[in-house]
Formats: structure tokens, sequence, C-alpha cells
């Protein structure tokens, strides 16, 4: 006998002014039998006004988490937010920041409180939220926030890209190059790690993950010849994943460890700052890849792309990384269920 249905995955509709809104329908509207339920957090009006300038006819219920699967066969599911959102396609604007802010905050609140599976980002676009007073550096970030608020555990969000063929994660993000070296430490490369193969095994279910660590300088710093850090600080903290259980190894030169048959031997690649992980996997991968948050006590997704106010609006936008980070959305809240019971 076959349990309850699963809870629907919830998703945020982004920055208002981007393409959030009709990839949303989109999506909605390309679903089949695979695509797991999910009700939008975001403004129906909007939704409505984004579908009618597309000249697009989708049938929007407004509803609640609990209500959404029900009508997620005919209609598409919208929980409302308190904040009303303008659609301005191409033209973000300040007065859409606090429905950006409310939609991730309703939606970290209705994973923990087990009304949603998991929570699905549109992007945002920062600087609008930040012409409001958000105070964070982006959305990774008042994730980890929000998840601390409510469980007042302090948490360590790690930013994964994962495609068919690739899984990369840096260990440094938002940072310009010239900080990287004097910011990265064996501590943040060795914690890292131990999130990554923790999460690796309980939510993408592979029993012993696999750790290919990239070096910092070229060459994985050739024996100390093009700088210190490979050996002073990733080496190290190689060593130390290794003493706890974990499959690490390297430091690798990052200009060899890309290729077909070096990307057989791991099943992640942790790379020490931002263009050495994203290039490759964005490379192989632009449409299909998706943006996982490890290290939440919650399953958290995102389309691997940004706002594009370029062609908000006007029909252009592709929902295949959407369709992948709610389809991989749901197959991480499974395998986190079945590792719960």
């Amino acid at each position: 006998m076959s349990g309850p249905p699963p809870h629907p995955l919830a998703v945020t509709i982004g920055e208002p002014a981007g393409i959030g809104p009709e990839i949303l329908i989109a999506v909605w509207q390309s679903r089949s039998e695979t695509l797991p339920a999910f009700y939008v957090l975001g403004d129906a009006a909007l939704i409505a006004a984004r579908a009618r300038r597309l000249k697009i006819d989708v049938p929007i219920a407004e509803t609640t988490p609990e209500e959404a699967a029900a009508h997620f066969g005919s209609a598409l599911p919208v929980v409302a937010l308190e904040n009303r959102l303008e659609d301005a396609p191409g033209n973000p604007s300040g007065v859409n920041a606090a429905g950006v802010i409310e939609a991730i905050t309703r939606g970290v609140e209705d994973v923990l409180g087990g009304r949603a599976a998991g929570l699905v980002t549109c992007p945002i676009a920062k600087k609008p939220l930040y012409d409001a007073g958000f105070r964070f550096p982006g959305h990774t970030e008042f994730l980890g926030h929000l998840a601390e608020k409510a469980t007042g555990v302090p948490a360590t969000p790690i930013m994964m890209l994962a495609g068919p063929e690739l899984r990369t994660v840096p260990v440094t993000v938002h940072q310009p190059l010239k900080e990287v070296a004097a910011s990265l430490t064996r501590e943040m490369v060795e914690r890292a790690g131990e999130i990554v193969g923790r999460d690796l095994a309980e939510r993408f279910a592979i029993p012993s993950p696999r750790l290919a660590v990239a070096g910092l300088n070229p060459h994985a710093g050739e024996g100390g010849a093009m700088g210190s850090e490979d050996a002073d600080i990733i080496a190290p903290a190689i060593a130390a994943l290794r003493e706890k259980g974990f499959d690490a190894f390297g430091p690798l030169p990052a200009d060899t460890m890309f290729h077909a048959a070096a990307r057989r031997k791991y099943d992640v690649a942790l790379c020490m700052y931002h263009d050495q992980a994203l290039i490759p996997v964005k490379t192989l991968a632009f449409d299909e890849t998706v943006n996982v948050t490890l290290g939440l006590p919650f399953i958290r997704t995102s389309p691997d792309h940004g706002t594009a106010f370029d062609i908000a609006g006007k029909g252009l936008a592709r929902p295949d990384s959407l369709v992948a980070a709610i389809g991989l959305a749901r197959q991480l809240a499974d395998n986190a269920a079945r590792n719960s019971r």
C-alpha cells in the first residue's frame, strides 16, 4: 500500500523584473508525469500579468502549501505573499525587495515546518535588495542566517554546482582573485570537504564519495616553485580529511583534472576559487547545471543562471536549469527522507 503523496516543493519567484516568473510558467506548462509537484511563493497578479505580456494562457490557483499538490495538475499553484510585486521586466526596483525577501523567508519556514519537501529559489538581483537595506552578501548567506535563526545551530552553507557530468564546489566564492590566497585557510578547505562528503553520502546517496581537491596555483604549486599555499594549506587539509575517513586526494593541477578520463575518478571537485569551479561545469552543461546549497538543515537548489534582465518579458528564456533544479531537489529530499528512517 502506498503512503500519502510527498509534500510539494516550495519555489520562490525570485527577482520579479527578471525571467523568474516566465520560466516558472514555462516549467508548469511543459510538466509531465515526472515533474514533481511544486508551488510558487509569489504574487498571482504578477504571474498573470507576465503571462498576458507573453500572450500565454496559464491557469493559476491561489492556494496554501497544504493544498498546492491537489491543484498542480490543473493550475499553477501560487501561495500569496503579504507584499505585492510589480511586473516591470528588465527594470528592477527596490519596491519589490520586501516581497523577494519574504518569499525566501517563507520558503525556509515552509520547509522547516514540514509543509514543503525542499526549497527551489529563482534568481535574485542583489542591488535592488542592497538599496532596500538587505545586509547579506547574497542568497546563500541569507539562507544560512535563516537556518541558524530557526534552529539555533550555526550553519556553514556550501555552494555546489551539479551538472550531468561534473560537480564542483568553490571553497572561496565571491572574492576578488587578488584576495583568494590570503583568505584561504586549512580549516576552510577541511570544513568544506567534511560538509560536501557528508551531504553527498546522505542526500546524493553516494556511499563513499570521492573528493578531488584542486590546487590553488599553476601545477598545484610545482613543489613550491609557484606558490606555497598548496603544500602549506591544501595538502594538510586533505590529510586531515583522510584521517576523518573521507576519500579525499590532491592537490591536483586544475588544468588536468576536468577532462573526461579524470572526471571518472571522482564524484566532486573541491576548487579553491569561483571561476576555477564554475567555468568547467558551466562549459560542459550550461543549461542543465544546478546550484545546490550544502550544509543547511534543508534541501535548497536553484537554477544556475542569473535574472537575465536583457531578455525578461520577451519569451526567450529557457526553463531547462529550473526543471533540473526542481528534479534534483525532489531527488535529494527523497534520499534525505529515506536516510532519516
